[in-house]
């Protein structure tokens, strides 16, 4: 086995950890199946975690790093505000369209998390790195734009994870992909509304 650095291959790890989990479950994925699935041996997955909590942390942190690198680099200054903030949508959504089933093990991630003894933290550790990532691409945007807002940054991230989350979920479950132009337009103009109406007013 050729031998690598110890982060690298945590990454190697962490990403075998996502595929098992989405084909297994959660609760069914074990660290022998996960260090098959990355060709490497038991040992080696011991050496790069020392708990499963690290592991479970390592797959949350990956799976949101998954979707903010597409927003990033589709969210670059446009146009127009609209058309701005809309591919950055459109990026997203590609990416839940794309990778269904990492988008539905966030969701299995959190359950297990609550529900599973010690592991209650990695639950609001998840939620926060949402906020987080929608509060540095609100910073970015504002800084490269010279944009103001109408809300606190915090609570724009903050609503901007609770909507993404919904909207996710409910694609999940109910499907039709016909319907989301319609629903992307309608929130990408709300969203526009909270900047373009502090715009106005400077």
């Amino acid at each position: 086995m050729a031998r690598m650095p110890s982060a690298e291959r945590r990454r190697q790890l962490t990403e075998a950890a996502i595929r098992a989990m989405a084909r297994d479950g959660v609760a069914r994925t074990t660290t022998r199946s996960i260090a098959a699935e990355a060709g490497v041996s038991l040992s080696v997955f011991h050496y790069c975690f020392d708990s499963k909590q690290a592991l479970v942390e390592a797959v949350i942190t990956t799976l949101t790093d998954h979707s903010v690198t597409v927003v990033k680099q589709a969210l670059r200054p446009r146009s127009t505000l609209v058309e701005t903030v809309r591919a950055g949508f459109q990026a997203y959504w590609d990416h839940v369209r794309a990778h269904p089933d990492e988008h539905m093990l966030t969701y299995e991630l959190t359950q297990y998390a609550l529900r599973e003894p010690g592991f209650e933290h990695l639950a609001r550790r998840q939620y926060e790195l949402y906020g987080a990532a929608y509060t540095e691409l609100i910073d970015g945007l504002r800084r490269t734009m010279g944009l103001r807002l109408a809300v606190p940054a915090p609570v724009l991230a903050r609503y901007l994870a609770a909507m993404t989350d919904g909207l996710t979920l409910n694609y999940l479950v109910l499907g039709d992909e016909s319907a989301w132009t319609d629903i992307l337009d309608t929130v990408t103009a709300h969203i526009a509304s909270l900047v373009q109406d502090d715009v106005r007013r400077a």
